[in-house]
Parts: structure tokens; C-alpha cells; sequence
């Protein structure tokens, strides 16, 4: 009875490593992808902090300048006198 030649990759002995560097490799790039994504949420959540501190000093000042916060730029003394 003969033997089948055994295959090439059965004898090198790199190939049994190749299971393990694929998930080393898969798990760094979701590392990576994961901090990305971190840093781009925390970047997107301090902007619109601060798009909010804005918006809210905004409003005060037309308040305390008695505007009426209407968005048509002119004030209620302006428009009555139209």
C-alpha cells in the first residue's frame, strides 16, 4: 500500500503559526478601528458641548439685549414702527 506525499504545508513549520498571526493581526486592526472610533465620538461629543455653551450664551445675550430671539433680525420697537 503507498503513502500520499504529504503536503508542503504539513512539514513548514511557519504554517501552524499562520492561524495564530491572523488573529493577532484581526484583533490589532479591531484595536485600532475601536480607538478610532473613540476618539472621533469624544471629538464629536465635545464639539457639540460646545456648539451648546454657545447656542446658550447666544440666548442669553438676546435676552439681556431684549431681543425677541425670532430670527427675523429686526427688533419689536422696529416692527411696529413698520
Amino acid at each position: 500500500m503507498a503513502t500520499s506525499p504529504t503536503p508542503a504545508s504539513a512539514l513548514d513549520p511557519t504554517t501552524a503559526d499562520a492561524p495564530t498571526e491572523l488573529t493577532a493581526a484581526v484583533d490589532d486592526l479591531l484595536e485600532t478601528v475601536r480607538s478610532k472610533f473613540s476618539t472621533a465620538t469624544t471629538e464629536m461629543l465635545a464639539k457639540m458641548d460646545d456648539m451648546s455653551r454657545r447656542l446658550d450664551n447666544l440666548e442669553a445675550v438676546l435676552r439681556a439685549s431684549g431681543g425677541t430671539g425670532d430670527g427675523s433680525g429686526t427688533t419689536s420697537e422696529q416692527r411696529v414702527g413698520t
